[in-house]
């Protein structure tokens, strides 16, 4: 299966090769990590603790990740050694930067020979992944090397379902060597189910996303981020998060038409991606508006105007900026990528506004419905009517924005349930490696 997989595998890499030439070349991406990724030539520095190994794909998986990491250690007495493994670019970066103190590599491709030499390399005594990353390879190594494998904030939308339901003779028995899966939510743990996963190792923890977000407006990294782009407390923000194409564009019309009625009202754009940053600042220029970008605010002299577009052009301070916002756009959700986290401008009592493709946040959304905590749009017509209602009734935003805040506090607590039970399969698997002593 193993070697059939390869060839499945290399004739992707061979059909999509061009397209990475390209990114390669344009945009610097998938440079690094070349011999971690195709080789699994993982190094740890010498330690006598065994090596729990935690594996989050992208950003928003690393910035939840540092939770768990935290919780983990707390509750083991930091008896082991952590490794932190991720996939792209962006989430590598944040990575360094998060967990400064553990050793942070590069995820193997899923080729048998990678993945033998990273576990072989690393011998963990669990790995943990974020979410749903499973790999057929990579989990057949750690099932001959009796690697217990944890999946934990696990979701599982209608869509993904669907789709592994048309191959779940080939999925179930993938889902069935897994030792743990803690969900999101009971549906996620249905659906999970469903596709192989073992009820008895199959737990509702709820979303790690509601744990640990900052809910104070005047915290270090927001106050800094308040002087550097010249906000007062008489102006009005309107931000607008995670986005991809055409929102940039969508939100920047709203701001303009708003700011007739509502002079003082600032906006803030915040691209999904980085390699949108130029291309943004560009929209922005090219509606007759001077762009203030993030990156150069330190270094730069000029004065900031306040009729100006605030471009967080940097990675990892999203959440900190989600603080300013008085008004926030959720993106991702007029595009096709199904939504992103809303849960951190929710926090900070933001009234929060996204459109109609949520999928990624299904029960997040249901939560924020049944808090009456949030405005969701059918069609991006009706973005500049809802924000300039928001605008014109200050009563109606600040009571939707305390209405997301309380949503996201009584959903709190998942972190340390699932700490606790990444625990318990390393203490049963201990005992199972005990008695599997004895009994030789």
């Amino acid at each position: 299966m193993r070697w059939l997989l390869n060839t499945v595998y290399l004739l992707l890499s061979t059909v999509v090769s061009p397209f990475i030439a390209w990114r390669m070349i344009r945009h610097g991406r998938y440079r690094s990590g070349i011999r971690e990724k195709l080789l699994g030539r993982l190094t740890l520095p010498s330690d006598s603790r065994e090596v729990i190994w935690f594996h989050a794909v992208s950003v928003g998986e690393v910035v939840q990740l540092r939770k768990i990491v935290d919780e983990f250690r707390r509750q083991t007495a930091d008896r082991f050694r952590v490794l932190v493994s991720t996939s792209t670019d962006t989430g590598f970066e944040l990575a360094l930067k998060r967990f400064s103190d553990c050793q942070v590599a590069w995820f193997p491709l899923d080729f048998s020979w990678a993945v033998r030499n990273a576990v072989h390399s690393v011998q963990p005594a669990m790995v943990v992944l974020m979410e749903l990353e499973l790999w057929p390879n990579f989990l057949a190594e750690c099932q001959r090397e009796n690697v217990p494998v944890a999946v934990i904030n696990a979701r599982m939308s209608v869509r993904s379902h669907r789709g592994y339901s048309r191959i779940r003779s080939l999925m179930a028995p993938l889902f069935g060597r897994l030792a743990l899966v803690a969900a999101q939510s009971q549906s996620n743990a249905d659906r999970l189910q469903s596709l192989g996963v073992s009820p008895h190792r199959l737990h509702v923890t709820g979303s790690i996303k509601f744990d640990g977000v900052a809910t104070d407006r005047n915290n270090p990294g927001t106050d800094r981020l308040r002087e550097l782009f010249g906000l007062s407390q008489a102006e009005t923000v309107f931000m607008a998060g995670s986005t991809q194409e055409p929102e940039e564009r969508l939100v920047l019309q709203t701001w303009l038409e708003c700011r007739k009625e509502f002079p003082s009202l600032r906006l803030i754009l915040v691209p999904r991606h980085r390699q949108r940053f130029d291309d943004v600042a560009e929209l922005i220029r090219a509606a007759g508006v001077d762009v203030i970008r993030r990156t150069l605010l330190e270094t730069s002299t000029r004065s900031i105007t306040p009729d100006g577009v605030i471009l967080l052009d940097t990675i990892g301070e999203l959440s900190a900026c989600w603080g300013l916002a008085d008004i926030a756009f959720v993106g991702g959700t007029f595009g096709n990528r199904g939504g992103q986290n809303m849960i951190e401008p929710a926090a900070f009592g933001a009234a929060v506004v996204f459109g109609p493709n949520t999928w990624n946040f299904r029960d997040v959304v249901q939560t924020f419905r049944e808090h009456n905590a949030c405005v969701q749009l059918q069609s991006p017509e009706e973005l500049t009517p809802t924000i300039t209602r928001l605008l014109a009734d200050s009563t109606a935003r600040q009571s939707l924005g305390y209405a997301a805040q309380n949503a996201v506090n009584s959903q709190t607590g998942a972190t340390v349930t699932t700490a606790t039970l990444l625990v318990k399969v390393l203490t049963s698997q201990t005992k199972q490696a005990t008695m599997g002593t004895r009994a030789a």
